[in-house]
């Protein structure tokens, strides 16, 4: 029986938008965001480097970009989150023990909480027992310590945890571990349709 459900943020319950990050980097001269980069985002997500380090790092492909024209190029991922799933989040909390496992970074967690206010992410944030990001973790999904480390800091059984994200290779390294999982489809599904998957 489930009696814990780990959530991640992103296109869960915060709507990702990516088309349009891309779209704003293009204007600022970056076709996409090559291995170079995606390499500095992971550091950056375990909180490796610092925000100028990270910003800079744009800059080799990017010169004449400003770091104030990079992070607000960064930041339009950040779509709308819709009411009905903050509602939904909140009937839960109740039943069962809650927690947030995100990868993400300052940048975006400081615009998330500017973008929607103190009451907004304060209601959030209540939800949960315990909120994980991955850049004051120094780990990220999906690598197995992250879980370890959620799993055993909160001794949760795995078989009565669910962990729900978007990305497959996250829930299947979680369930490598014997945790219960749902893939959320990103576009066909809904985190509100939690209680029409399987293990319920």
């Amino acid at each position: 029986m489930i009696n814990a459900i780990i959530f991640d943020f992103g296109d869960v319950f915060i709507n990702l938008d990516k088309e349009t990050t891309e779209n704003e980097f293009k204007k600022l001269g970056l076709e996409s965001l090559n291995d170079p980069l995606l390499v500095k985002n992971d550091l950056f997500e375990k909180g490796k480097i610092t925000e100028e380090e990270f910003l800079g790092s744009f800059q080799t492909f990017i010169p004449n970009a400003t770091f104030k024209e990079i992070k607000k190029a960064w930041n339009t991922i950040l779509g709308d989150f819709p009411l009905y799933r903050l509602e939904f989040l909140q009937m839960l909390a109740g039943k069962y023990r809650l927690f947030l496992l995100s990868n993400t970074d300052s940048i975006h967690i400081k615009h998330f909480e500017k973008k929607y206010g103190p009451s907004f992410t304060k209601d959030f944030y209540q939800c949960f027992e315990r909120v994980y990001f991955s850049y004051e973790m120094g780990m990220r999904k999906p690598d197995e310590a992250i879980y370890n480390f959620v799993l055993k800091q909160n001794e949760l059984t795995p078989r009565n945890t669910l962990f729900v994200d978007d990305k497959k290779a996250n829930t299947d390294s979680a369930k490598a571990l014997g945790i219960q999982v749902w893939n959320l489809q990103v576009g066909q599904e809904d985190v509100v349709d939690l209680f029409e998957i399987e293990v319920f």
